[in-house]
């Protein structure tokens, strides 16, 4: 289990969102992150100039490995925004078959750059509001599980549905390529209990987005907001998790944003150690 960070957390914040592909900034992250001994990024894709991404040029995938290397950073996993923007399971067919193809195209550069979770947000514009839009989706994802196995790609859903209702929703999926991404803070602005999701579904979850939200509310420095972490770290240990944990947290105020990553970086580390997870590597600072 290691530490990571969302990409666009150490740039500054693009038209007031709280995340956004760093157009003008991605290179100085990954040298910013071996700076100060983070672990890895979990690259972000928009769907405004996808093709213009970095993953998805070959000048781009290049210069990615070339900075990992020298960087000795890791980007194990991408967080689809653009499916989310964008989502292929609500659109027309024509436009739809479009989406598809950019999905594919996608799961392709992923490979180039060794990342190997790709996270579907069913949230907001994603979410899932029919059983249509749900057969659609699963549909297509399961025809292309053999191409997911070949690349060594597995993918992970962010969802709004109820616990019951995700875990009903993901038994339809393989479990070695399909699982699920949690997020401490959706979980409680939509008021879950971290017991029941994870005796619901806690085998199937493959990635973990730590962030802080008030119930029915917005993203909030950690502990400040409703997030119970205590418990939610004792299930991580409880269930056996052994997978990343991403900080997905709030920006800086002040735009010092590498102090407050650094800060929520040691915070999630002291909860980790507090709870025996095994941490393969951390920031010593």
């Amino acid at each position: 289990m290691k530490i990571g960070f969302m990409q666009g957390r150490l740039s500054p914040i693009i038209d007031g969102k709280i995340q956004s592909f760093p157009w003008t900034n991605w290179q100085n992250e990954i040298q910013q992150a071996s700076d100060n001994n983070l672990n890895f990024i979990e690259w972000t894709l928009d769907y405004k100039d996808l093709y213009l991404n970095p993953i998805l040029t070959p000048e781009g995938v290049q210069e990615i490995n070339k900075l990992k290397e020298k960087n000795n950073i890791s980007i194990p996993s991408l967080t689809g925004d653009c499916f989310m923007q964008e989502p292929f399971w609500k659109a027309s067919l024509d436009k739809r078959n479009k989406l598809q193809n950019d999905f594919i195209n996608i799961l392709y550069g992923c490979s180039k750059v060794n990342i190997s979770i790709i996270v579907i947000p069913l949230v907001d514009n994603g979410t899932i509001e029919n059983y249509e839009q749900e057969t659609i989706l699963h549909s297509f994802l399961s025809s292309n599980r053999e191409l997911f196995k070949k690349l060594s790609i597995r993918v992970c859903f962010e969802s709004d549905f109820s616990p019951k209702k995700l875990a009903k929703f993901i038994s339809n999926y393989d479990h070695h390529t399909f699982g699920i991404n949690y997020d401490t803070g959706n979980s409680a602005a939509l008021g879950f209990n971290p017991i029941e999701e994870f005796d619901l579904y806690g085998k199937r979850i493959m990635n973990i987005h730590i962030k802080d939200r008030l119930y029915k509310g917005y993203t909030v420095p950690l502990g400040y907001g409703d997030t119970d972490f205590d418990t939610v770290f004792d299930l991580i240990k409880k269930y056996n998790y052994t997978g990343n944990l991403v900080l997905q947290t709030a920006r800086s105020e002040n735009h010092d944003h590498l102090a407050v990553l650094l800060k929520y970086f040691k915070e999630v580390k002291r909860l980790a150690i507090k709870y025996n997870l095994n941490l393969t590597s951390y920031n010593e600072s």
